[in-house]
Parts: C-alpha cells; structure tokens; sequence
C-alpha cells in the first residue's frame, strides 16, 4: 500500500494483518456474536485513532475478530473515497471558475473588439450605399443608349446594394453583440409574442415546402422580461431552424411551464441537425456552420447573452441527420439579481 499521509499511517495497517490467526480464534471463541464484535470495535476506536506505534502495540495484544477488521477496512475506504472525492470537487470547482474568467474576459476583449470593428465599418457602408443611390438616379434620368448596358449597369448596381445591406447587417449584429444594456422588464404574454414572430417568419417562407407547428401551453402564466430582446432570440431561432431545413419539413414551437416555476420555448426543426463536435462551440462568437455566405456566427453568441441577463439558459438537443431543438428556459417570476446585458 502506498500512502501520500506518511509512513506512520501503514503501521497500524500491517498490525492487523499480523494477528490474522488471533481473529479467526477470537471469532470461533464468541461464535461470531453482533453484540460482542460491536464490543470490541467500540473498544478499538481510540487505538485506531492513534494510527502509530501505540496502536500497533495495542493491537497486537488483543484479539482481533474477523468481523472488526472487515469494519476497520470499510470505514478506512469511506474515509479515503471521501477525502478524494474532496479533493476532485475541489479542483473541478477551480477549474470551472477559472474557465469561466476566462471565458468572460475573452467576450469582454471581443466585444470592444466588435464594437470598434462595427463604427470603422459603418461610415465608408453608409458612403458606399447613398453613392450606389445617387448613380442609380442619375440612370434612371440619364439611361445609356445601349440596352444591354443599361441592364448590366442596373443589375450590377443592385448586387452593390445586396451586399452593402449584408455588411451593414453584420454590423448591427456587431453592435448588438458589443453592447451593454440593462434589460427592461414588464410582465409579457409569451404565447402572443411567440405567434407574433412565426407569423412573420412565415410571411417570409411563404411558398416553400415549409410548415410550423403551434404546440402552445394553454393559460400560459405571464413572464417577467424584456419583450424586444425576447423578439430577437425568438426569431434568430425561427430563422435558424429555418435555414436548417433545405427542401422540405417542418418547424415545431412549444411553450410550456413547471411547477419550479420555469418558463420553456422550444423550437424544433427536421433539419440538417448539428455535427457533434460542433455542439460545444455552437455559442462561440463568430463561429458558424453555414459558411460565410449564410452566417456571420454572431446569431446565438447574441442569443446567448440575453437569455443570460434575463436570467435563464438555453439548452440544445440535436442529431446530425435528423434535426435540432433549441429550446430557452426563463424564470417567470422576478429573481433577485439580474445581470446587465454586455
């Protein structure tokens, strides 16, 4: 055996494996009686406590019963389970607060970062697209004779002004990633806010082979929140599933409560579904499984932030192949801290 406690704690060890004839005999001599084993166990608890020379020589000059060293050998692995199991919370708890520093310091240095990265940008974007409106105009008083030209002219002015509104939406996205706000909160009717934003997702999907599912709890109690920062995660997910989906399926919206006082939306998807070693970065700023064209990876990093300042999470369940379900968990009550959205 070795022990990290020293030497002295393997002497009272090695003595009980030297009587072992001693306990055998003691233990055909009192017939293996309860009440005499718990006897001489009471009476070897202050040599146990000595663990040294002393307990050593105290126990070599009794009898041992069988019964007790089996005792002796349980509680000393309960004591040893215990004081590891100790030390590996102790370490996890260290760990987990230092991941978390680091982790807070990380999206602090990214969110200046973003922010200053969103007003360089901005300026020379909003240059750029009054720019492509002048020119536009001017065509449109003065178009070229040639009408091959005048179209490709046109067409290329238009691609101009896609791509000016893409960057100038990664930029709020920037912006909002970057911000520090305190919420604002009121009483809100999550089933009526949720309808809200379906609907108009589906406006926009209208005529793709797409459907979305109500499954809302009936007499939803209200919840404590910020409407408008509730809006953007809600649609941000509907948006997501979404685009997970690429020729047909359908999307799933849950609502319900619990008796914990809880608040769940759940959105459901028969999508693509998540690769499982992307499940750990899904919440990292600027990380996307959709490609550049499709993502900027600012989405749930967002996402994430307000749910956390409201006070709640979001928990994710997915199967590459056969969908996702994002689904955010909000207290319905006021809580006592709440934490600033930054």
């Amino acid at each position: 055996m070795v022990s990290t406690m020293g030497a002295p704690f393997a002497r009272p060890v090695m003595a009980f494996g030297a009587v072992p004839g001693r306990a055998a005999e003691s233990a055909r001599k009192h017939g293996g009686s309860m009440k005499e084993h718990a006897r001489y166990f009471w009476a070897y608890i202050p040599a146990l406590g000595a663990l040294g020379h002393g307990a050593a020589a105290a126990l070599a000059d009794r009898p041992v019963p069988g019964f007790v060293l089996a005792l002796w050998g349980v509680c000393f692995l309960f004591v040893a389970f215990v004081i590891v199991r100790s030390i590996l919370q102790e370490r996890s708890k260290d760990e987990f607060t230092t991941r978390q520093l680091l982790q807070a310091q990380k999206m602090a240095t990214i969110g200046e970062m973003a922010s200053g990265i969103a007003h360089e940008v901005n300026n020379p974007l909003a240059v750029i697209g009054r720019e492509t409106e002048w020119i536009q105009e001017i065509l449109k008083e003065h178009p070229p004779p040639d009408v091959q030209a005048r179209r490709e002219v046109r067409e290329s002015l238009e691609v101009i002004a896609a791509q000016v509104g893409r960057c100038a939406e990664i930029t709020h996205r920037l912006l909002d990633f970057a911000r520090k706000s305190e919420p604002v909160l009121q009483w809100v009717d999550i089933n009526a806010l949720i309808e809200e934003m379906v609907r108009l997702v589906e406006r926009v999907t209208r005529g793709k082979n797409l459907t979305i599912e109500r499954r809302y709890q009936e007499n939803l109690a209200p919840v404590w929140t910020d409407p408008p920062l509730l809006r953007q995660v809600v649609l941000n997910l509907l948006n997501n599933a979404v685009q997970a989906i690429e020729k047909e399926g359908s999307i799933t919206v849950m609502t319900r409560d619990d008796a914990m006082g809880w608040v769940d939306i759940a959105i459901a998807d028969t999508g693509c579904g998540i690769a499982p070693h992307h499940l750990p970065h899904l919440f990292d700023p600027f990380f996307s499984t959709k490609g550049p064209e499709r993502g900027t990876g600012l989405g749930l990093a967002v996402c994430q932030k307000i749910v956390t300042a409201l006070g709640g999470l979001i928990l994710v369940d997915s199967k590459e192949g056969c969908g996702s379900q994002f689904t955010v968990r909000l207290p319905r009550r006021p809580i006592a801290s709440r934490k600033t959205f930054e």
